[in-house]
């Protein structure tokens, strides 16, 4: 198994090589360079495994033998999940009216986040130690990735992480998560801008191939490809815990609706799907609906600016794991992703071509969905079923509600809608205990767990990136610094 770049300027490595280079030397990002079929009989015998098994089996498929030993494989992803609070990993709640919710957040920071971030931190320890061998991690954060990523290699000697955090834009609890962990290798920068600007100069640092060899900077960001990989088994786990019957020919047909940002959990469902996982996806985003304006209407530009919303995490206006997808659809076609990429680069503006849109539009469906809307899905699903939902899974949850299937009342809703039987699974990437004036707004009491409660009287640690000062050239100089004591 080789990855190559989605836009064909770096030869292929394997992947160790794609866990530690986060983008491509070329600006692209790394992705197999086949994507593994499963047939029937594969998927029947698969269906009887745990989430932990499944991730084991998905892992082995993209991580050769030779490189990590399937028994060695094996330990690293039961000491990923060692720290979870449910003892399956993952939960799938049914709840009424045909909603069923998979909780991917009983991890250490009540986020989906930490179970492709808890594998890939083991990834990375394995192979550091073997080398002897220093890593520079940097990452910029909406909300749930810098305190997952944190967590992930807290207090490891040779590790550094740096995270740049958009302040006002997190919540306090998700702020916290991250400025609470005082560790000699944690280093959290709280930028006065948004998820996008704090983006720029983690690109300019890593654009800077001298700079970014000579630390040994890597990302863990969803551009890592390690965590699309993980983030696979979610959409075989909820497709197993949902389907009716795997004894028909052909196999029935799953939906799963997928909150998405940054766009790594619906990647990652498009690879389940090519894998020959019979899945039908529907990317949900909020006001930030580039994604949604790309599925429908073939139009891949930004916005006026970024619009804050309830759904904090998916507040992105560039989601980069689109030119995954995009590849993925063109018959990795790396010309013309570099084409495309590029002129993206200079305009911030594309029109998708017409062939490409077609088989975008064919894969995915979308919806975009208001705060408004996320208030009444947190309040109906409460009503329903005194079932707290956060405000990202509720996106998922209002698409549920407005399908024919869902709704109580025949209501015009804003997502496209279409009839059928078709079972559905939407993803809930974080706990609601995360989000409490989402809750406040929806009329209801947050429930926090002690862990939860406690860091508000934690001591905390961060460094400020003042609007108008250089945050890249800032970085720079910690990291430098940094350099001259290990």
């Amino acid at each position: 198994m080789e990855y190559i770049s989605t836009r064909g300027g770096v030869g292929a490595v394997d992947f160790e090589g794609a866990l530690f280079s986060g983008y491509a030397p070329d600006g692209g990002l790394f992705m197999p360079q086949c994507i593994p079929s499963l047939d029937g009989d594969t998927l029947r015998s698969w269906s009887r495994l745990s989430y932990r098994e499944l991730v084991k089996e998905l892992c082995s498929l993209f991580i050769t033998a030779e490189l990590v030993p399937r028994n060695t494989l094996n330990d690293l992803i039961d000491r990923a999940f060692s720290r979870f609070r449910h003892k399956d990993v993952v939960h799938l709640s049914r709840l009424k009216n045909g909603l069923n919710v998979l909780e991917l957040w009983h991890g250490v920071t009540y986020a989906f986040k930490d179970l492709s971030l808890s594998c890939t931190g083991q990834f990375l320890q394995y192979f550091l130690e073997k080398k002897q061998k220093h890593v520079t991690i940097l990452v910029g954060t909406s909300g749930d990735t810098g305190s997952s990523a944190i967590e992930s290699v807290r207090g490891q000697k040779n590790m550094d992480i740096f995270v740049v955090l958009p302040k006002g834009f997190c919540t306090q609890i998700q702020e916290l998560q991250m400025t609470t962990v005082i560790e000699d290798n944690v280093h959290v920068f709280a930028a006065h801008g948004n998820s996008d600007e704090i983006d720029e100069p983690i690109k300019e640092l890593f654009a800077d191939v001298d700079f970014a060899r000579k630390y040994n900077l890597m990302s863990l960001n969803s551009v890592n490809w390690s965590r699309i990989m993980v983030q696979i088994a979610h959409h075989f786990y909820a497709y197993f815990q949902c389907a009716p019957s795997l004894d028909t020919t052909p196999l029935p047909v799953v939906e799963i609706v997928v909150p998405t940002g940054g766009g790594g959990n619906i990647t990652a469902g498009c690879i389940a799907q090519k894998m020959g996982l019979p899945i039908r996806l529907v990317a949900v985003v909020n006001s930030n609906d580039i994604i949604h304006r790309t599925v429908q209407h073939g139009d891949f530009s930004l916005s006026e600016s970024v619009k804050a919303t309830l759904a904090s995490a998916m507040d992105i206006q560039e989601p980069y794991n689109m030119e995954r997808i995009l590849w993925l659809l063109s018959g990795s076609d790396s010309r013309l992703m570099k084409t495309l990429m590029e002129r993206f680069s200079v305009s911030k503006s594309l029109k998708l071509p017409e062939d490409l849109h077609r088989k975008l539009s064919e894969t995915l469906r979308s919806c975009s969905v208001s705060d408004e809307d996320i208030v009444r899905a947190i309040q109906r699903c409460w009503e329903e079923n005194r079932y707290l939902l956060c405000p990202h899974s509720a996106v998922a949850a209002h698409y549920h509600y407005s399908q024919p299937d869902g709704a109580r009342l025949h209501q015009k809703f804003s997502c496209f809608s279409f009839l059928f039987s078709t079972p559905r699974c939407c993803l809930a990437p974080a706990s609601a205990a995360k989000f409490q004036d989402s809750l406040l707004r929806a009329g209801l009491v947050p429930q926090l767990p002690p862990e939860i409660s406690a860091l508000t009287v934690m001591e905390t640690k961060s460094t400020t990136l003042e609007r108008g000062q250089d945050w890249a050239q800032t970085l720079r100089e910690w990291i430098e610094a940094k350099a001259e004591w290990w």
